[in-house]
């Protein structure tokens, strides 16, 4: 039997705790001083939250209707599992270079490719 509902909740939370804590710090710059501190707590929180969650639910999504047939199969749950994978791998890229005191320009190449 195949449930109506999948974990889409999971990739949402992260995804919305990731934009809380790093639109939070780039809007209201709290604490001011852009420290190795900050950005190496900034870099775990894009890596965790947002990049973890999400990829956990593109992956969870991926085998529940490939594998093992646990949900109603949709085109638009296919389309979710792709997303939050792709935007789960993308978080985890984002935190690894905060993380590491990275140069953020680049970073703007991959909007091009999502768009």
């Amino acid at each position: 039997m195949t449930g109506a509902l999948p974990p889409l909740a999971i990739g949402f939370f992260g995804l919305g705790t990731g934009y809380f804590v790093y639109g939070g710090w780039e809007f209201f710059r709290i604490p001011k001083e852009t420290t190795e501190k900050v950005s190496k707590v900034l870099g775990q929180w894009g890596i965790w939250m947002p990049g973890f969650m999400q990829f956990l639910t593109g992956t969870y999504l991926f085998l529940g209707l490939t594998v093992f047939n646990a949900f109603q199969a949709s085109p638009v749950l296919y389309m979710a599992a792709t997303a939050f994978t792709a935007y789960g791998v993308h978080w985890f890229a984002l935190g690894i270079n905060r993380y590491y005191g990275g140069d953020t320009t680049v970073d703007g190449y991959m909007a091009v490719a999502f768009l």
